[in-house]
C-alpha cells in the first residue's frame, strides 16, 4: 500500500510545487514507485515535468474527482522510470463548487485512490495554496503531511490556522493523519536573517523540522521552464542534492518508524501540532538583532 503524503501550506510561493515535483522525482530515482497528484488548479506541477496541456485536457484529476473517470485513466508517465503524474488544469478550480452538493464530498480523493494505492510506494499530493475543499480532500486521503516553510520573518503567519485545520480533519475525518515534518525552503546561506529564522524554528520545533534544508537555487528556478525535475536538469546542483537528501530522510524515517522510541504512557504524548502551537508565541519575541548561531 502506498504512503500518501500531502504537501500543504495555505501561503503561496513557499515551494510546495517545487518540493512536490522534486521530492517525487528523487523518490523515483531511489526506485520507489511514485505518483504525483497535481491538486492545484494552476497546474504548475504538471507543466514542471513537461506535460503539454492538450495531452491531459480530457482526462486529469478533475475528471477523477467528480467521478467521470477512474483515476487510472488520468495517470501519465514521466521521463523517469517509477515516476507517474495525475495532472490538473483550470477546470479543477470549479471542482470545489461542484463537490459541495455531493455526498461524502470530503472523501472523493480518498475513494479515487483505492484503485491505485497498491500500484505505488509513495503518492505525493501537491495541494493548492488554500484550506478549501481540495485541501480537505487531500488531508482526508493522506497518511501524513509536510509543511514547506520559508526561512523568513513572516514564516509563522498562518501556521496556527493551518494546524487548526489539521486538528479538525483529524477529529472528524482522518484520526491517523500525522505530521511528517516542517520543510525549510528558499534558504539563503548569505542572509543573516535566514540563518536566524532557521535557528529559531529548529530550536523551538525540534524533531518536527526536517534536517534537510532546501536552498535558494537558480537551477531549481530554471528547471520548470525546461519541463524537467532538477535531478534531470542538473543533478550536481545544490537543489538536486537537497531533494535527494530529503527523499533519503523520508525513506529512512519510514523504515525506522515505530522501532526507535519506546512506548509512552497513555496521555503522555502530545500531537506535534500542539507542541508547535505552544511555540508560536515565543517565536514572535525573537530578537533579530542578535547574531545568528545557525550552521548549515
Amino acid at each position: 500500500m502506498a504512503k500518501i503524503i500531502a504537501m500543504m501550506n495555505q501561503k503561496g510561493g513557499v515551494g510546495k510545487t517545487t518540493s512536490s515535483v522534486n521530492l517525487a522525482a528523487c523518490l523515483a530515482v531511489a526506485e520507489k514507485r511514485t505518483l504525483l497528484i497535481d491538486l492545484d488548479p494552476q497546474g504548475n506541477g504538471s507543466l514542471s515535468i513537461g506535460l503539454a496541456k492538450e495531452t491531459f485536457a480530457g482526462k486529469n484529476i478533475y475528471h477523477a474527482l467528480i467521478g467521470q473517470i477512474d483515476i487510472k485513466e488520468a495517470i501519465y508517465h514521466s521521463e523517469l522510470p517509477y515516476f507517474d503524474i495525475c495532472p490538473s488544469d483550470n477546470n479543477l478550480s470549479g471542482a470545489e463548487i461542484e463537490l459541495v452538493s455531493l455526498f461524502a464530498r470530503e472523501s472523493k480523493l480518498k475513494q479515487a485512490f483505492k484503485s491505485v494505492d497498491k500500484d505505488y510506494d509513495y503518492i505525493i499530493i501537491d495541494c493548492p495554496p488554500s484550506l478549501g475543499l481540495l485541501t480537505v480532500n487531500a488531508l482526508n486521503a493522506a497518511h501524513s503531511y509536510i509543511v514547506p516553510m520559508q526561512t523568513e520573518y513572516l514564516a509563522m503567519e498562518g501556521l496556527a490556522q493551518l494546524l487548526n485545520t489539521v486538528r479538525l480533519i483529524r477529529t472528524s475525518l482522518n484520526p491517523n493523519l500525522e505530521l511528517d515534518g516542517i520543510l525549510l525552503t528558499m534558504f539563503d546561506s548569505r542572509s543573516g536573517l535566514h540563518k536566524q529564522v532557521a535557528t529559531e524554528i529548529k530550536t523551538h520545533f525540534g524533531d518536527t523540522v526536517f534536517k534537510t534544508i532546501i536552498p535558494r537555487n537558480v537551477k531549481l528556478a530554471e528547471c520548470p521552464s525546461f519541463g524537467k525535475p532538477v535531478i534531470l536538469y542538473d543533478i550536481e546542483s545544490k537543489g538536486s542534492e537537497a531533494y535527494l537528501a530529503l527523499a533519503k530522510e523520508i525513506i529512512l524515517k519510514e523504515r525506522t518508524k515505530g522501532t526507535v522510541a519506546p512506548a509512552k504512557e497513555v496521555g503522555e504524548e502530545k500531537p506535534a501540532e500542539d507542541l508547535i502551537m505552544s511555540s508560536i508565541p515565543d517565536l514572535e519575541k525573537i530578537n533579530f538583532d542578535e547574531p545568528p548561531a545557525f550552521e548549515q
